[in-house]
């Protein structure tokens, strides 16, 4: 039998308040817990912010004071859920090692997502930005090895390599060029949705993550592959937030956070393998619950519309965290070469005009320093070779296959230019 989040009963939205101690999460053992228990907590994290964000611009865009409290009500729900999945990460993991586990959920997140993809057009961005985090992944385990040279295999263990993706320093495209074509939001299939709304937030979250530790880490190098990278997911932010369909109301809007929440909770709950975090799921899970029929009885009522006729009987195929370390590689064979050009996504030989590409890249250059081709460089110097975790055999594209030297961005971009 399914699950249909509308025909289910949550906790009474009065009684979901927690004390302090049972807000305050036991965190998991950072020595033994599963790479992906690490993951959906960075992940619930960000859906939550995003939810209490989303709740806060629709408390300032109204006026009616009893849908004013309401929304006040779900809000500090939502930011209490925040505090608990958060408090989830230890205090003796380091921002770095923290770091490393926001970029394997980024990378076994979306290639989850793109496998199951629907929509052509979203796969495509999707596969596009996932290559490009995959890179992120490597080169903050470069930064990490000139400290522990065996600690980021720790925190992945083998359920994801740490290789090159489309290097960080190609990656600054002009922002004209992040913009996407939303997605029509009544014609699109709900799983769609669900993707739209969880990368959008699980994007934001690393966004805002690199945004306010970058300038703890003690040494330059390390603080500007932070910046670098952190711009970048600036850039996956506007990437993926432009799928979203500008043209439907704060009301299905809500319905749709909700209803992704329960989603999200539900997939976590199936798949968690700690029984304590799969209990917190699960109580999130019967949270949100209620949380969906409070959206619900809004849109009826201001709307006039019931969001049970818009949404099928039963929960989409489930987001699961699982290696995908062969679909990867293929999507990097595949697009490695590829720019974003206005809306598209398509092989950089094939821009007609690939001067805002290469001219606003060249600007960021300055003197010649870039903190993502450091980080690495570093690493061979020390070491006499990048650090990778490859366990699928050969590197597939052939100007990064050699370990003991570091290609330049001009050399990369006149690969891509092949």
């Amino acid at each position: 039998m399914g699950f249909n989040p509308f025909q289910e009963k949550g906790i009474p939205i009065e009684k979901q308040f927690k004390s302090w101690s049972e807000m305050n999460t036991k965190p998991y053992d950072p020595e033994s817990v599963h790479p992906y228990t690490r993951a959906r907590g960075i992940l619930m994290n960000g859906i939550e912010v995003g939810a209490a964000l989303f709740y806060r611009n629709f408390h300032r865009m109204i006026e009616d004071k009893e849908l004013r409290c309401q929304l006040a009500m779900v809000r500090r729900i939502e930011q209490q859920q925040q505090k608990m999945v958060n408090w989830m990460i230890p205090a003796p993991e380091t921002t770095l090692e923290v770091s490393i586990g926001y970029e394997q959920l980024a990378v076994d997140l979306t290639a989850s997502m793109a496998r199951n993809e629907p929509d052509p057009y979203v796969k495509a961005a999707l596969e596009f930005a996932l290559i490009e985090d995959l890179d992120h992944l490597y080169r903050y385990a470069n930064l990490m090895s000139r400290i522990d040279p065996e600690k980021a295999e720790v925190i992945v263990k083998d359920l994801t390599e740490v290789i090159p993706g489309r290097p960080t320093a190609v990656q600054h495209r002009h922002p004209f060029d992040s913009a996407r074509n939303y997605v029509d939001w009544t014609k699109a299939d709900l799983l769609t949705l669900m993707h739209i709304v969880t990368i959008i937030a699980a994007e934001q979250q690393t966004m805002n993550y690199y945004m306010n530790v970058g300038n703890r880490i003690p040494d330059l190098a390390g603080r500007g592959l932070y910046q670098e990278i952190a711009m970048i997911e600036e850039q996956h932010v506007n990437h993926y937030g432009s799928l979203q369909d500008p043209r439907i109301s704060w009301f299905e809007m809500a319905v749709c956070h909700e209803y992704n929440e329960c989603y999200m909770y539900y997939s976590c709950m199936s798949s968690e393998t700690d029984p304590d975090f799969k209990s917190m799921w699960q109580q999130m899970l019967e949270n949100e619950l209620t949380h969906l029929q409070i959206a619900r009885e809004n849109m009826i009522k201001y709307e006039k519309k019931d969001p049970v006729e818009m949404y099928p009987s039963d929960l989409p195929v489930l987001t699961v965290l699982e290696p995908a370390k062969d679909y990867v590689r293929q999507v990097i064979a595949d697009q490695f070469s590829f720019t974003s050009n206005q809306n598209g996504f398509v092989p950089l030989k094939d821009v007609r005009d690939s001067n805002r590409y290469i001219l606003f890249i060249k600007k960021l250059y300055g003197e010649d320093y870039i903190p993502s081709q450091q980080a690495v460089e570093d690493t061979v110097k020390k070491a006499g070779s990048d650090y990778r975790l490859q366990t699928q055999g050969d590197y597939p594209v052939p100007i990064l296959k050699e370990r003991n030297a570091v290609t330049t961005p001009e050399e990369v971009i006149n690969y891509m230019l092949l």
